[in-house]
């Protein structure tokens, strides 16, 4: 049963972050724009989360920016504002913040990819672990568990760390992929070890201070908790849970970890994507070498570059993104994902573990990740291939499938792009979106006018989706 909507007026927000840019004008349809609207709402109504932060951009620019609903299900509680409400990123902290360290100690010669992880953590021992590489931690394949249930076995942050470093390997490292906030942990303890700071510092001094980003770090400031989203409402640390991190390994932690513990904005998230997007650059300030960046976002294997995902068509990815794109998601409800084909990035911030009304809220995530992806990758309009793609008669959150009941999240079946056999194929990744583009994105607008007109006046067969489950790897941690 769908519930009453808290708001369904979504508020447009400009001023920090990007500049804003009319999605014309950056090869993209207003009116194809639209179903983002659409899809957010969906889960809002649903009861999946009170409310969502979406940014869209393209060439430089936002060109989708909007808060949808509020930050809890009070009718009290503060409209959702992109560049204003901040939101426990979870995962996403694997990637903006602990990878991005490891890019940048790369980057300066300091971090060896291919060194054994004892090499910077001599107490990181225990059967097989000498064969444990910084590699296998960026990709999941280092043989540590999904996690621990350190809030039941450690007393302190010390205590923690300690269970964390001595933690068994589950199989010999390198064997296959196994999802492991683990080793995200062990990978921050290498950070702090070479750079000789706390993660949060170094992320703080060398990542978010320099883009700009204020709203984005570790453990926020007690005068920030009004805009901060709320959490879980019954966590084993016995009380409701807003501003601080809800994972519960990572507040065992101290609430900095390598796996999570980050919290931020969307908009401030825009800005970390463009620098991706720019080859390491953002508005004079760059961070790493194009090449670095490269390096850390081509695929390695089973999906997975270094510390990123890989667009496959699941997780949020949905299916027409390019095969150059990358990203990630976090468990609280939130995603980004930036494609460098098309210039181009997504990112959706909700609090989904907070006091849902659907009774399974990690379907209905899953299905407004995919749908958003779909929905502003196929409002491209000045890219010949993908206006060969017809308009989807239905997306995932209208046939509502399995959200009240039926297989689990693991099961749902993966979805891959359909789109014309030029499009599939393999095309290196560039990680620079030149910044000359976005100085005169007008003359980049090719789509014909009869592509811009409303969605459903030229619905025609949906894309085909394949009827066999794609071969999942292990169960991680947690489901996104």
């Amino acid at each position: 049963m769908l519930l009453p909507l808290i708001t369904l007026t979504a508020v447009l927000t400009l001023g920090k972050g990007l500049p804003a840019s009319a999605p014309r004008a950056v090869g993209m349809s207003a009116d194809r724009l639209t179903t983002v609207d659409r899809v957010v709402r969906r889960g809002i109504t649903a009861g999946a989360y009170p409310g969502a932060s979406v940014v869209v951009g393209r060439k430089g620019f936002s060109v989708w920016q909007k808060g949808f609903g509020r930050l809890s299900w009070l009718t009290t509680s503060a409209a959702v504002v992109p560049e204003e409400s901040i939101y426990d990123l979870a995962s996403l902290t694997k990637v903006i913040a602990t990878t991005t360290a490891a890019m940048i100690l790369y980057d300066e010669g300091k971090l060896d990819l291919k060194a054994p992880v004892q090499q910077y953590l001599p107490e990181f021992t225990g059967e097989g672990k000498e064969r444990v590489t910084i590699e296998h931690l960026l990709t999941h394949r280092s043989g540590l568990p999904p996690g621990l249930q350190l809030w039941k076995t450690a007393r302190t942050p010390a205590e923690a760390r300690a269970q964390v470093l001595a933690a068994r390997l589950q199989q010999p490292a390198g064997q296959l992929y196994n999802y492991s906030d683990l080793g995200a942990d062990v990978l921050g303890f290498v950070v702090e070890r070479i750079s000789g700071q706390d993660l949060d510092a170094f992320t703080a001094e060398r990542i978010f201070a320099p883009l700009g980003m204020d709203d984005t770090g570790f453990q926020p400031a007690g005068a920030l908790l009004s805009r901060i989203a709320p959490t879980e409402v019954t966590p084993p640390r016995g009380y409701p849970v807003r501003g601080e991190v809800a994972d519960e390994a990572a507040f065992a932690l101290g609430g900095v970890a390598g796996h999570a513990g980050l919290f931020g904005t969307a908009t401030d998230l825009a800005v970390f994507a463009q620098m991706m997007l720019n080859g390491g650059e953002y508005n004079g300030t760059r961070l790493v070498r194009e090449e670095t960046v490269r390096k850390f976002i081509a695929p390695v294997a089973d999906h997975r570059a270094l510390g990123w995902e890989v667009a496959a068509g699941e997780r949020g990815a949905g299916e027409y993104l390019s095969h150059s794109a990358y990203g990630h998601v976090g468990y609280t409800g939130t995603s980004l994902w930036i494609d460098p084909e098309r210039e181009m990035f997504v990112i959706l911030l909700t609090n989904r573990t907070h006091a849902a009304r659907a009774r399974r809220p990690g379907i209905i995530i899953a299905d407004v990740r995919h749908d958003l992806a779909d929905a502003a990758a196929l409002a491209v309009t000045d890219e010949p291939l993908l206006r060969q793609v017809a308009w989807p008669r239905t997306f995932r959150v209208d046939q509502a499938r399995d959200w009240t009941r039926g297989r689990t999240l693991s099961r749902r079946p993966t979805t891959k792009a359909k789109l014309p056999a030029a499009a599939t194929a393999t095309r290196p990744a560039s990680a620079t979106a030149t910044a000359t583009r976005s100085t005169a994105p007008a003359t980049r607008t090719t789509a014909p006018a009869t592509r811009t007109t409303a969605p459903a006046t030229r619905s025609t067969a949906p894309a085909k989706r394949p009827t066999a489950p794609a071969k999942r790897p292990t169960t991680p941690a947690k489901q996104k």
